[in-house]
């Protein structure tokens, strides 16, 4: 049976007043809902200014755990994730059209990860993201709604360049901006030991994966690791807001497939 150990924590930084990032997670209440509604972990990063970057991050949050709370049994999270994000960015969206009003905007990035048997699924929008780390070797799942990554795809600029562009933190993509919005979801195998790795760009935007994977590597109990994150991220100036979200996988149960209904595998 699917077994996971995890650790969160999020920080204002050392710049600004108000912390504009929420975090949260839904976890399974027995053996029953291990297999039947499985594991989620979400995170957004609010954008808008004084309360509204904060009203947006929560209210996402908030949307998005109550849609997985009450999903039906045995409900497929690579549909179910894509769904969330939308529904997220409906409450966004309609909670921003009273602050358009007022001549300002509000939205969020949004990352979440669901987790049941021997695998994982992923949906984004924005440049929250999730990483995985495995037999010393870290890859970030996830890709940047950014006008700087956008350059990076097309060629016109390196990804070193992008580092530094001025346009490295312009979103294509975030909820709250239009009616709907595309989410980029994708599904990855887990093994005993894998590490996920959630964060908002106050930790990518202040740190290196190179740093992070030897920050994961030196603290072994989560709990540490996600405040030497945070620390990292302080030490590099603290600029931003910055939140993790680290999951480890202790156990998985082998699942095929067959005719869209789950089996377990010997």
């Amino acid at each position: 049976m699917l077994d996971l150990e995890f650790a969160e924590l999020t920080d204002p930084g050392r710049v600004r007043d108000n912390n504009e990032d929420a975090l949260g997670h839904v976890l399974p209440t027995g053996p029953a809902q291990v297999q039947s509604q499985g594991w989620f972990f979400a995170m957004a990063d609010g954008m808008g200014g004084h309360e509204y970057g904060e009203v947006a991050s929560q209210l996402a949050m908030k949307t998005a755990m109550d849609g997985f709370r009450k999903i039906p049994k045995g409900v497929m999270h690579v549909s179910l994730l894509p769904r969330l994000v939308q529904e997220a960015n409906a409450a966004v969206y309609d909670a921003g059209l009273a602050t358009a009003l007022r001549g300002a905007r509000m939205g969020t990035t949004f990352v979440a990860c669901a987790l049941r048997f021997d695998s994982a699924v992923v949906s984004h929008v924005g440049d929250s993201r999730c990483y995985l780390f495995r037999n010393g070797r870290g890859m970030q799942l996830t890709r940047d709604h950014t006008m700087a990554d956008e350059q990076v795809r097309l060629g016109i600029i390196s990804r070193e360049e992008a580092a530094t562009d001025d346009v490295r933190h312009v979103l294509m993509r975030s909820l709250g901006n239009e009616l709907f919005v595309a989410a980029d979801t994708l599904t990855v195998n887990i093994l005993p030991g894998d590490v996920l790795l959630l964060c908002t760009d106050g930790l990518h935007g202040s740190v290196s994966d190179a740093a992070i994977q030897q920050i994961l590597e030196r603290n072994s109990d989560l709990e540490r690791a996600a405040a030497a994150l945070v620390a990292a991220a302080n030490d590099a100036g603290g600029h931003d807001n910055v939140s993790v979200q680290l999951i480890r996988v202790k156990t998985v149960e082998r699942m095929g497939l067959y005719r869209g209904r789950p089996y377990r595998l010997l």
